[in-house]
């Protein structure tokens, strides 16, 4: 006897073992047609598994939000089988699924070319409307490694050399085609539906490492139904049309090249725009009774050995080889450009880091002289330039770079202000990411990971203590398991964007681990040293990434407080240049970020390339305006303008400008 417990409580009883699909049909009809997959005990499984011994089971429909990654992983297999059948002389590699989508990474002598594409999507949804049944197998090792050698597949049969252990492995068999897969998978082909697309061709190494040989790699997505797709579709035709990295260019803010790799130049007006959010988060820091410090750029391997980041961080750290008796020295970025050896060296060899972050040296700060209770909380804040080693690959405009300035900040506290700090803390940056336009985000709760500083004792009472704290506040969170800090749990702080995109820019760590390494005390009440709380906290995260994410968030179409340049003052005929050069020193003389464009071009011309430029106001003036004192205020987007007094107009949009 079987016994199933379905997600309503209620119980099914069978006399012997049953599949998925058994128990769909049991349950009714309707849910026989629309199960994908059956979650037994929590995991999820092939609808022809057989369950064997009393358990929780649910049956997975395209409703459920696991379903999408079913979805995604079988519309991964059946474009390999398209590609296959369309050019036999491919191989597949790998094909996993990721965020929105999945990829596949194809070995074959000829580049696939766009029209390929499209006859491989078409072929997709002839396998889809063939409704070929999948099913597992099980095979033998050695077995499988030459059936895929035969077939010329070398790459699977290197993945499976590759497997650790001697168990059998599974393969998953679709008409024709069959691959190497875990699973689970859909019953049929015919289960996957029309709402897909692909997407994109890339290159890619064979197994990531540049040494090996370049593949071709086709992105697709895949979704529960063509309105979500559709939906989707819009949002990355939106995406493309916000890039960064175009709008960058175009407004002439920043550029990215080799000389650098992984940094950004900024450019007067980027660099502006750069000053004024770094101005206005000075402000809310100072109003926040945060002191703000600066630390070294270099700093000795010793500190970074103290702390845990040289034994947990070092792949990530630029490190600087000093021969000091020389007095030159070399420096390498690890996992690129050279390994630093652990042997030992001369005494006159010192190892020092660009920092990655700022924390160690913050607790230096706070360990200079005696600090009492009543000094608590301490917060202390740097806008911290930081380095960090990214492998090229996986650098991205301003989203992902080497080099970056995070609004860093840590406060030292004791264990009972953790709970009216991480409030503060979160009262802060909900203002502050209303006043820069972002009105939703969702707080993760990441807990213990598996690499790690501190005993089993500390993370149990950091986790208490920061779960507690977000109960306290009223704060409701996601959980996300395995994703903290080396040394403490955190609360991850996700933005939503205008075209519904998710980003991950703020965290609020509690760390009981650095302080206990570095040796920082308090004198306490009780006249006894004791180790304070440290709260790692940060607001924008990295500067680069929150401003590449802001200007994608408004298109480039800044609010007037932060456009670069906030007023064009364009002249219709030269003969009211003059007029021009007064509106130009009264905006001026009311702290408005204006240029002046007399030069001898038609109107509409300017009109269309400051336009081009998302400048929010242009104020048009000629021989009227000049007679009249006035100005013809146009809006970026508007097609209409507005004439007002100068006073009155420059008033105006002072008032507007001003910062939250």
């Amino acid at each position: 006897m079987v016994a199933i417990t379905l997600p309503d409580g209620s119980e099914r009883k069978f006399g012997g073992p049953v599949t998925g699909a058994e128990l769909a049909a049991d349950i009714g009809p309707g849910l026989a047609k629309a199960a994908l997959a059956v979650r037994v005990n929590g995991e999820m499984k092939d609808l022809s598994l057989a369950i064997e011994s009393d358990a929780e089971v649910a049956i997975i429909t395209s409703k459920d939000d696991d379903a999408l990654e079913l979805l995604r992983h079988d519309c991964a297999h059946v474009m390999a089988e398209a590609v296959q059948e369309l050019f036999s002389d491919t191989q597949v590699t790998i094909g996993p699924n990721i965020e929105n989508g999945f990829y596949y990474d194809f070995a074959r002598p000829t580049p696939f070319v766009p029209e390929d594409i499209e006859k491989i999507e078409a072929r997709m949804h002839e396998i889809v409307k063939r409704d070929e049944e999948i099913t597992r197998e099980v095979w033998n090792r050695a077995e499988a490694v030459k059936f895929f050698k035969d077939k010329g597949e070398h790459y699977k049969a290197e993945i499976i050399e590759g497997i650790l252990g001697d168990e059998d492995i599974s393969l998953y068999r679709q008409g024709d085609f069959i691959d190497l897969c875990r699973g689970p998978h859909l019953p049929s082909t015919g289960k996957l539906g029309k709402a897909f697309k692909l997407t994109k061709l890339a290159g890619a190494y064979w197994r990531g490492d540049s040494k090996n040989e370049m593949l071709q790699r086709i992105y697709g997505t895949c979704w529960a139904d063509p309105k979500q797709l559709k939906a989707y579709l819009h949002m990355i035709e939106e995406a493309e049309k916000r890039d960064h990295r175009r709008l960058g260019r175009e407004m002439k803010l920043f550029h990215l090249q080799d000389v650098a790799v992984g940094s950004a130049f900024w450019h007067p007006k980027g660099w502006t725009l750069y000053r004024t959010v770094q101005d206005y988060m000075r402000k809310r820091l100072e109003g926040g009774g945060y002191v703000e410090v600066n630390t070294p750029q270099l700093v000795d391997r010793a500190l970074w050995e103290d702390s845990g980041h040289w034994e947990k961080f070092r792949e990530n750290m630029f490190i600087a080889e000093v021969d000091e008796s020389r007095g030159g020295g070399e420096t390498h970025a690890e996992g690129e450009a050279g390994v630093v050896s652990g042997a030992d060296h001369a005494a006159a060899t010192k190892f020092l880091a660009l920092k990655p972050m700022n924390c160690p040296c913050h607790v230096q700060i706070f360990k200079q002289g005696t600090t009492s209770y009543r000094d608590l909380p301490i917060r202390m804040a740097e806008f911290g330039s930081c380095h960090r080693y990214e492998p090229s690959g996986a650098l991205h405009g301003l989203m992902r770079v080497r080099a970056f300035t995070q609004d860093d900040a840590h406060i030292f506290c004791t264990d009972d202000q953790i709970e009216s700090e991480t409030k503060i803390f979160i009262d802060l940056l909900a203002s502050i990411y209303r006043d820069f336009g972002f009105e939703d985000f969702v707080i993760k709760f990441s807990d213990r990971p598996e690499v790690r500083a501190g005993s089993d004792e500390v993370w149990d009472r950091a986790e208490k203590a920061l779960m507690d704290a977000t109960t306290a506040a009223g704060i409701d969170v996601v959980l996300n398991p395995g994703e903290g800090a080396f040394y403490g749990p955190k609360l991850e702080f996700v933005l939503r964007d205008a075209i519904g995109r998710d980003w991950q820019c703020g965290t609020h760590q509690v760390d009981f681990v650095l302080p206990e390494r570095l040796d920082a005390n308090y004198i306490g009440e009780d006249g006894a040293k004791h180790r304070p709380v440290m709260l790692h906290r940060a607001i924008l995260g990295s500067f680069e990434r929150f401003l590449g994410i802001l200007i994608e968030h408004y298109a480039g179409r800044f609010p007037l407080w932060l456009a670069p340049v906030q007023v064009v003052v364009a002249t219709i005929t030269n003969d009211a240049d003059d007029y021009a050069a007064e509106v130009m020193a009264e905006l001026e003389s009311q702290g408005l970020r204006a240029e002046l464009d007399t030069r001898n071009e038609k109107i509409n011309y300017k009109i269309r390339e400051h336009s081009h430029a998302k400048v929010p106001v242009i104020m048009v003036v000629g021989a009227q305006e000049s007679e009249n004192g006035t100005v013809a205020v146009r809006r970026l987007g508007g097609k209409e303008q507005e004439n007002l007094a100068l006073k009155e107009a420059v008033a105006r949009l002072r008032d507007e400008a001003a910062m939250p």
